[in-house]
């Protein structure tokens, strides 16, 4: 045999894929099987590691998100839920039933901007609640039940701006609650039960950067400086309103800033003495409300002198002595451009009520139960530009009204003025905002708006108007918004607004237009909004191209009215053909008996469409070229109509698509958007239909979804649900909305229990769990191959060798073919001198033998293997030369294996064994398999030199001539010992 086959290895990393070559390498080191075994320990330790932690999910059991915003209101939650997402960064729990937070509540939320508790039952907060919101800045807390604020309530809030506890039950404030808020701007403590400034102190003590607060109806009895601090205060607003403070006094400058200040008296009669020792101290004040103050005259005029030379804005409502006085007492400071007098029951405006007011610039008279006005009451007024009377019991617009020739806004709204007459606003050119609304005003005049030339804004509904006249006619030419909804109209006649060319906005709708004539809207050509829901305007009216002058419209609503068509036929004359620039279009009904269909080509011309909303027009089927003409669309809704059957084509026009509501339509499957290439589709509004099944291709189908709103539909709870529900629980991207109270209706065994709690074990594959698994056993399996390799590699490689020699012999022991040889001859390549000269030329050059020999016989370019096998069983005999190098050699073991197999599987003489050499026992131990041959078969030992030459040869040549029955006698014969 070649030199090179005498020692052999093989790595188990590569012999799977090596399997069946030779490996002619001699030696492998002893370190690689080890590094081998720590790569796959290290392997599995990051496999292990990949698996842990699932994705959390995004059905949320109470709430909903919109834009990061949390919304939880009116759930009746009775805790803070703990599965809001931690990117959400505003949180709305407010109208709940929560009496606690608790420490963990908000922990996970590290990103809120804003939190909202107001309307819970909250009496109790624990310590370092808030710790985990370093991001928060306002806080509601807001009418709840606290009664006290203990020391670590608000903990972590370093960056709060704005906090709100208004309508509590606070009576106590420990030391230190307030400390964390020192960025803290904005403090409400609103109608709590503080009644002392000892515990105001204990807040503001903490509160460097305050600079508003408000602390109306909190019970204080007194104000006195030197109880509240003793340094000075950044406060630029204080509200102190509805407190019953008898007494308040101010000895240090304690509020340098102060600008805006509220001192207003509570419903107690109780006067309030005013003690400021120095006239500096309120200096800054430039808004100040004494509403309802019940203050003897003397102080209420120290009071005003205080700010006299700083008040811009004084509000005075609900007074009930003195209001004369007061008002020219105020109207005396220079500054003052701003009386607000509300709730005060004047009944008649004198002449001399507003003689001093000469710089007053708004006023406002609201609820003041005036019924009239003198001519000449606001003569003095000459600044005035704002002048509300809303609210009162004014029968006419009242004469004084004209004589404000600087006047910008007039608010007459909600009196008795049951007509207006031309002479009404007469020379009021600089008018720029009108209110009439809620009058009773049945029809205009043509000359009403005669001088009103820069007039912006005319409010005139719920005024009962039923004609309009000529007002619009030839008037208003910068009116740009004017409000007519809530009246009694019934038609619009052509060129009825002709004149307001600058005219952007138009309500009409709440009316009951019956009739629109084709140039009803001529003039409007910079309008860009028309409202005319809730009216009775059908179809017919819509075929006489109304709407063609409208060239600007960006937003037109038909709402509640009766348009409907019997055909999906395309229109001769759509009724959009000219709004290229309409981007809103709502056409949606209050109820239809019979059902309808869309022509195919209504919204032809609608290039720029991007909302449209069709519900509840108990349509029964939309073309499918319907949305061909608005291929921007982002917004559709068609909820509420009996689409059973829509084409899958119908979407794909559309695909900017990002809002769909198909609510109560009575749909099936949503397998309409398979293939419908909504790739941009965020949000999508279900409720109501007649799904059984979300199949896995229909959500694949919407890979921009991030909210999922399916309620009230007829869900399976088997199998076929599966996936869907697994998707709901695990998915991080899709909102699915209020999913955990999705309710099961069939079968009829789970009907009315919880979609989400239908144990899908059985039914899906974790096929993560597999990975984990399957992962893990192939990389034990390769640490106990590695470790054996490295300690049995030899015995390895022997057991393969071992194995390819029986699967060979009994691939061979069954073929027929004639023996090309004699004899087979093995031996060691040490050997191959005895073997050329003194066996070959004994066995063929005299006896006659033909033998095989492997460097003259076997093969080239064919197998090793595969050479020994083909010769020895192309042989009748095989004869094994043994010596100590023989055994030694790893080739010549699987020779005498071979033949070994051969032997006893076909029951045959084939094998002669020749001993070169005397061999100890204790060598053949390991060769289990030859000591076995020796004690059954015939061998021969080569004789020392000299010794029974001729022997030998006779009796090998009479072992070559006996027969291959195995039950012949076998025949023995030792020139030496034998082994």
């Amino acid at each position: 045999m070649l030199e090179n086959r005498n020692s052999l290895s093989a790595g188990f990393c590569f012999t799977v894929l090596k399997m069946g070559h030779r490996l002619e390498e001699d030696k492998m080191k002893p370190r690689g099987g080890l590094k081998c075994c720590k790569l796959g320990i290290i392997f599995l330790l990051l496999t292990i590691i990949s698996f842990v932690g699932p994705v959390s999910g995004f059905a949320l059991k109470t709430c909903r998100i919109s834009q990061n915003n949390a919304i939880c209101v009116k759930s009746k939650l009775k805790a803070v839920p703990r599965d809001i997402p931690s990117t959400v960064t505003v949180f709305d729990l407010s109208e709940n039933r929560i009496s606690r937070i608790q420490a963990a509540d908000f922990r996970d939320l590290p990103v809120l901007i804003r939190l909202d508790l107001n309307r819970n039952n909250i009496s109790q907060i624990d310590s370092g609640a808030f710790a985990n919101l370093i991001s928060l800045q306002k806080l509601n807390l807001n009418n709840n039940r606290l009664v006290k604020l203990g020391e670590n309530v608000f903990k972590g809030l370093s960056g709060l701006t704005e906090l709100r506890i208004l309508s509590n039950r606070m009576k106590e404030v420990a030391s230190t609650s307030f400390k964390p808020l020192t960025s803290l701007q904005v403090l409400d403590i609103s109608h709590n039960k503080l009644d002392s400034l000892e515990k105001v102190h204990l807040i503001l003590q903490h509160l460097p950067h305050l600079g508003e607060l408000v602390m109306k109806d909190n019970n204080l009895f007194a104000f006195r400086s030197w109880e509240l601090t003793n340094r000075s205060l950044d406060l630029r607003a204080i509200d102190l309103s509805q407190n019953p403070i008898a007494v308040f006094t101010i000895t240090e400058d304690i509020f340098p800033n102060l600008t805006r200040f509220n001192i207003g008296g509570s419903s107690r009669k109780q006067q309030m003495i005013w003690d400021v020792h120095n006239h500096t101290f309120l200096s800054r004040v430039s808004t100040l409300d004494i509403s309802g103050l019940q203050m003897a005259l003397g102080d209420m005029k120290t009071l005003l002198q205080r700010v006299n030379s700083s008040l811009t804005s004084l509000r005075m409502n609900a007074m009930k002595y003195n209001l004369a006085k007061l008002i020219n007492m105020s109207c005396t400071i220079p500054t003052l451009s701003s009386l607000q007098l509300r709730y005060n029951k004047l009944k008649i405006v004198s002449s001399d009520l507003f003689k001093l007011c000469v710089n007053v610039t708004e006023l406002d008279l609201t609820k003041s139960n005036i019924k009239a006005i003198d001519d000449n009451a606001f003569k003095s007024l000459r600044s005035l530009k704002i002048l509300t009377l809303s609210s009162n019991r004014l029968p006419s617009v009242p004469a004084a009204t004209r004589n404000l020739p600087a006047l910008l806004e007039l608010d007459l709204s909600n009196n008795n003025i049951s007509s207006l007459q031309c002479h009404d606003f007469a020379d009021q050119t600089k008018l720029r905002q009108l209110n009439l609304y809620r009058n009773s005003i049945p029809d205009l005049k043509d000359c009403l708006f005669k001088d009103l030339t820069q007039l912006q804004v005319l409010k005139l509904q719920s005024s009962h108007i039923r004609k309009l006249n000529g007002a619009f006619k030839r008037y208003l030419p910068n009116l740009t918004q004017l409000n007519l909804y809530g009246n009694e109209l019934t038609a619009i006649k052509g060129g009825v607004f002709k004149s307001l060319r600058s005219l952007q906005n138009l309500s009409l709708h709440q009316n009951k237009i019956t009739t629109l004539e084709k140039d009803s809207f001529v003039g409007l050509t910079n309008l860009t909004r028309i409202q005319l829901q809730s009216n009775n305007i059908n179809k017919q009216q819509l075929d006489k191209d109304v709407f063609n002058t409208l060239i600007n419209l960006r937003r037109l609503d038909l709402e509640n009215n009766n348009i409907k068509y019997e055909s999906s036929f395309a229109l001769l004359n759509p009724p959009f053909s000219k709004l290229s620039r309409l981007e809103e279009l709502s056409i949606p009904a209050q109820h239809y008996r019979n059902k309808h269909l869309l022509p195919r080509n209504f919204l032809q011309g609608l290039t720029n469409l991007l909302l449209f909303k069709v519900r509840n027009n108990q349509l029964v089927y939309l073309h499918k070229d319907t949305f061909s003409y608005t291929p921007k669309l982002q917004t559709l809704d068609i909820s509420s109509n009996d689409l059973t059957d829509l084409p899958p084509e119908l979407f794909f026009p559309i695909q900017n698509l990002k809002s769909l509501y198909i609510s109560r339509a009575s749909l099936h499957s949503l397998d309409i958007f398979i293939g419908a290439n909504l790739t941009n589709l965020e949000f999508l509004q279900a409720r109501n239909n007649l799904f059984s099944v979300i199949r896995k291709e229909t959500i694949e189908s919407l890979p921009a979804l991030v909210y999922l709103d399916l309620q009230s539909n007829s869900f399976t709870c088997d199998c076929d649900n599966a996936w869907f529900l697994q998707w709901v629980k695990n998915d991080s991207r899709t909102q699915v909305f209020d999913a955990y109270n999705y309710t099961c209706n069939y079968p009829p065994v789970v009907e009315g229990t919880k979609l989400l709690d239908l144990d899908i074990r059985d039914c899906v594959v974790d096929t993560g769990f597999i990975c984990f698994i399957s992962t893990t056993c192939t990389i034990l399996c390769f640490m106990m191959a590695t470790f054996t390799y490295h300690f049995m590699r030899w015995q390895l490689v022997y057991a393969y060798y071992l194995f390819m020699a029986w699967l060979l012999d009994t691939k061979h022991k069954n073929k027929q073919a004639p023996h090309q040889y004699d004899a087979f001859i093995s031996y060691n390549t040490h050997d191959e001198p005895w073997v050329i000269r003194e066996l070959l030329p004994k066995l063929e050059g005299e006896q006659g033998w033909k033998l095989c020999l492997h460097h003259r016989d076997f093969e080239p370019g064919k197998p090793i293997i595969d050479n020994i096998t083909d010769a020895i069983y192309g042989s009748r005999k095989t004869i094994c030369v043994i010596s100590r190098r023989y055994l030694d050699s790893e080739w010549c073991s699987k020779e005498i294996q071979a033949a070994s197999f051969r032997l006893f599987d076909e029951q045959k003489d084939v094998l002669i064994l020749v001993f070169l050499e005397e061999i100890p026992r204790y060598l053949l131990s390991p060769y289990h398999r030859m000591r076995k041959l020796l004690k059954r078969q015939t061998y021969l030992s080569w004789p020392q030199a000299g010794e029974h030459a001729e022997v030998f040869w006779q009796k090998l040549r009479q072992a070559l001539k006996t027969k291959e029955d195995p039950d012949e006698d076998r025949f023995h014969l030792t020139l030496l010992e034998t082994p």
